[in-house]
């Protein structure tokens, strides 16, 4: 976190299915007034998943946050995968937190071995040898021993294992409901706490039962 109380946010964006979970975690961080900067890197499945799954394409980069928000921000800052020298790439500079969502098996065998050959790999690899927050969430299934072998690494290197999962006790009644829930627990992760989430309290049940 830093003087201002606000903190630096890197989201990477891989070709795994998802793309609905990377837009709402991008709309949620855009409008959290605890996030200063947010730093998006989308490697080129990424920029194909958006494509496919949500219809959004732009030949133009700095076109493709827009339309991923419906709105202009000023707050997320798209980074070519391809810009190793970028800010993020060095442990000098300060991220508070980072997410890779969807996160690919091919990423995560990247990130496991410390296979730094772009930019979202290396800021993950930076967030692990700074010891700093960073969430994986891995989106395939079934998981071959590869998979489970690489997020066993990963995780005991520091990074947190979140495969996209999505809940049901919260009682949802639209894809959005399923995709928010999720969103808002990797963003509690990160020490972003969302209002949006919902917090279990106990079963009716049991609670008509003490009464």
């Amino acid at each position: 976190m830093h003087e201002n109380g606000k903190k630096i946010i890197t989201v990477g964006v891989t070709g795994a299915s998802g793309a609905l979970l990377a837009q709402k975690m991008l709309a949620l961080l855009d409008s959290d007034p605890g996030v200063e900067r947010v730093h998006l890197v989308v490697t080129e499945t990424g920029l194909r998943l958006f494509a496919e799954e949500l219809r959004i394409t732009s030949s133009n980069p700095e076109q493709l946050v827009q339309r991923i928000l419906g709105r202009a921000s000023n707050k997320i800052a798209l980074v070519s995968n391809k810009d190793v020298g970028a800010a993020i790439a060095s442990g000098s500079y300060t991220v508070d937190a980072m997410a890779v969502i969807p996160c690919s098996v091919g990423t995560l065998a990247k990130i496991a071995a410390g296979t730094c050959d772009d930019l979202l790999s290396r800021s993950a690899d930076v967030m692990l040898k700074e010891g700093r927050k960073l969430v994986l969430c891995v989106r395939d299934t079934p998981f071959s021993r590869i998979h489970l072998e690489n997020m066993l690494r990963a995780q005991q290197a520091g990074a947190v294992i979140m495969p996209a999962i999505l809940s049901y006790y919260h009682a949802p009644k639209t894809i959005d409901d399923l995709v928010t829930q999720y969103v808002c627990r990797v963003l509690a992760q990160m020490d972003l706490q969302q209002d949006a989430m919902f917090r279990w309290t106990g079963s009716a049940a049991a609670k008509e039962a003490k009464a």
